[in-house]
């Protein structure tokens, strides 16, 4: 502990030197003006944490900033800077960027400057054990250490958004889930889609026969993984930049000395910090399938891939799964392109758009298909001739306003579960991490999914449990 406190103030040093900026060092009682007809009480305002300010950790804490009763209070990541433009977020990230964000957004946004100041940390357990005020947490790390920060979270109390994958691994998925369920807390998962219209829409029309019995599903994300052939881990060892808490970003992985191919924008790349191409996506695009034809565990998965490295993601992969029938619903055959496409349906016309922008679903029932786009978008009958005489069915799914930051927000105060609360997106993330499982045994894999078993082949159960080091336990 007081190692973590030398480390923790030495960073806060540098980043005050860097950012020219103040930190209030005790904990500051928000002090508002009444005024304005948009003001928002204190007492209303949730206080709001952000652990993880990389790229899609600033794209979380922009969506919540824009929340006028809501307060982002304290701000904690690893690293004082980190440069995304190597990814599609193409943000400056880190705690001093994060700041910077949040600082000048309520001294343009306050009715008055009397506004609580946001604590910045390095690390996450200084941040829960000193803001006990905070409402929740909304945390954007790596998938390595989603387990151990949730898990912290959940023990304080704190209502929490958790990007996807829910975990690295299907313990830690089944463990968080129990977790977040004995907390009573307010829960999300950072599938944003799920709050869209689009993929309310597929599930009505699902539901209410459009195809059929639904037994077959496609589903993609095109664009070969850029991971490199055969090179191993990397060999030079690079100084750690300035204001990186190297051993905390390693949290629970096994150590390995600093290399810019980890961390900031690499990461995903490597079975030890994450997941690959279809967690990361496929949780996105296949939220549909498992939302309206309850999906549940699969009964088999099995993957095809090429390789480069063993140690990283594929650059391209298949995997397969079947789910057995459920009351009226038959089995169901799904296929995750990784890096590739599926074949073009036959019913498809001519000129027609079948990528989504590379990513996306099909839905084959004995009465028709249906498409969509990734991420939840709006499904589409074809060929076009059935989807202007489709007669659509009600609406029956409540609506979100606002997206699905707001969605989250709203079950808070509201006292509700949101849509991607961990007793949905638990299940959920487990069958999908089972094809990873699959994929890096490159075995079929019959499935035991209430008890984590690969009931065909024990020696899965290294992917399935973690190994957990530098002190840190599950």
């Amino acid at each position: 502990m007081k190692s973590r406190e030398k480390n923790n103030q030495s960073s806060r040093r540098t980043f005050i030197k860097t950012a020219g900026t103040t930190i209030v060092a005790s904990t500051i009682v928000p002090r508002y003006i009444l005024g304005g007809p948009n003001y928002t009480p204190p007492s209303d305002k949730l206080n709001i944490a952000i652990v993880g300010a990389g790229g899609q950790g600033m794209t979380n804490l922009k969506a919540i900033l824009n929340n006028d009763d809501v307060q982002i209070v304290a701000i904690a990541d690893t690293a004082l800077e980190a440069d995304y433009s190597r990814s599609y977020h193409k943000v400056l990230g880190g705690r001093k960027p994060g700041y910077e964000v949040i600082t000048d957004y309520y001294k343009k946004k306050a009715k008055t400057k009397d506004y609580p100041e946001c604590k910045v940390y390095v690390d996450f357990r200084d941040l829960l054990d000193k803001e006990q005020h905070i409402d929740a947490v909304c945390v954007s790390t790596p998938d390595h250490t989603h387990y151990i920060i949730g898990k912290a979270v959940l023990e304080h109390g704190k209502h929490i958004y958790l990007e996807k994958p829910l975990c690295r691994t299907i313990y830690e998925t089944r463990k968080l889930t129990e977790l977040a369920r004995q907390a009573g807390v307010v829960t999300q998962m950072g599938t944003q889609g799920h709050a869209g219209e689009g993929i309310r829409l597929t599930v009505e029309w699902l539901r209410a026969g459009a195809i059929g019995p639904v037994r077959e599903i496609h589903s993609w994300s095109d664009g070969a993984s850029r991971v490199g052939a055969f090179d191993g881990p990397p060999k030079e060892k690079p100084p750690i930049p300035e204001g990186l808490d190297w051993n905390l970003w390693l949290g629970p992985a096994k150590y390995r000395p600093y290399h810019p191919d980890y961390t900031p924008s690499s990461w995903r790349t490597w079975w030890d910090f994450g997941t690959g191409k279809m967690p990361d996506m496929g949780l996105h695009h296949m939220d549909p399938a498992f939302w309206a034809l309850d999906l549940g565990y699969p009964e088999w998965t099995q993957s095809r891939a090429a390789w480069g490295d063993k140690d990283k993601r594929p650059f391209a992969a298949m995997h397969y799964f079947k789910f057995p029938a459920q009351g009226d619903r038959p089995e169901v055959y799904l296929t995750f392109y990784s890096g590739l496409m599926p074949p073009r349906p036959e019913e498809l016309e001519v000129g027609r758009d079948f990528t989504g922008y590379g990513n996306g679903i099909l839905f084959i029932g004995d009465k028709g298909k249906m498409m969509c786009d990734g991420w939840g978008g709006a499904p589409r009958l074809i060929p076009e001739s059935r989807m202007k005489d489709y007669e659509r069915p009600p609406k029956t799914i409540k609506r979100v306003n606002g997206g699905h930051h707001r969605d989250w927000i709203d079950a808070i105060k509201e006292g509700r579960q949101a849509g991607s609360h961990f007793d949905y997106a638990g299940p959920f993330t487990e069958a999908i991490l089972m094809g990873i499982v699959a994929l890096r045994t490159e075995e079929r894999l019959y499935w035991d999914g209430p008890n984590m078993k690969a009931t065909n082949f024990a020696d899965a159960e290294q992917y399935i449990i973690p190994e957990y080091y530098n002190g840190w336990k599950l």
